[in-house]
């Protein structure tokens, strides 16, 4: 359907083919993927893509290197996310803090690549496919996640199958289909007319 590359474009890992992107009204197609993450645009990437071989820290803090430029963005309401912030938000990481990051399970992962992100502050954050192999009540735990990220300030620009999960945190959907946007509309819209999904999505 193309919203991996849609994720993948944004965050500069997919140049595009045609047309610009841009943030906050500046282009930033072309631009190299670290450049883009400086701007304010934190990835969550599908299948999590954590560093299997280091900790649980060690992944926390690569966003805080110097080779990731110290982004120094915040959220709407100015307040930084920082390790131990970021712990708090996350007690299962905090108990697995020296662990490496091959031992936790698939929803730890997932945890741990959503606060590696918010570690660097966006104002952006891109989420592809958070569901992905997880069970039921990770995905409701996620769901309540993404609630908590949009009242810290945080804009999500989320790429997701699972219909339900993107409906009860989306305010406002894209369907697409075969790389086209075939409808887009508020949060509302479909709570009025379910039947447009369905054309597209076959629910």
């Amino acid at each position: 359907m193309g919203k991996t590359t849609l994720i993948r474009s944004v965050a500069g890992l997919t140049p595009p083919r045609a047309g610009t992107i841009a943030f906050d009204g500046v282009p930033i197609s072309g631009l190299r993927p670290h450049a883009i993450a400086q701007r304010g645009i934190g990835l969550v990437p599908q299948g999590r893509r954590t560093f299997p071989s280091l900790t649980v820290r060690e992944n926390l803090l690569l966003p805080t290197s110097v080779l990731a430029g110290r982004r120094a963005g915040a959220g709407a309401n100015d307040e930084r996310w920082t390790f131990e912030k970021v712990l708090r938000e996350f007690p299962n990481l905090a108990e697995r803090a020296g662990q490496r990051a091959r031992h936790l399970s698939g929803g730890e992962q997932q945890m741990l690549a959503i606060g590696r992100a918010l570690m660097s502050n966006p104002r952006l954050i891109l989420m592809d496919e958070p569901s992905e192999g997880l069970a039921p009540v990770i995905v409701t735990q996620l769901g309540e996640i993404m609630r908590g990220l949009r009242a810290h300030g945080h804009s999500i620009l989320l790429v997701e199958q699972n219909v339900s999960l993107a409906l009860a945190v989306a305010d406002y959907v894209y369907v697409l289909a075969t790389g086209r946007v075939v409808h887009e509309g508020p949060i509302a819209d479909i709570a009025r007319a379910p039947e447009r999904l369905g054309e597209h999505l076959g629910l």
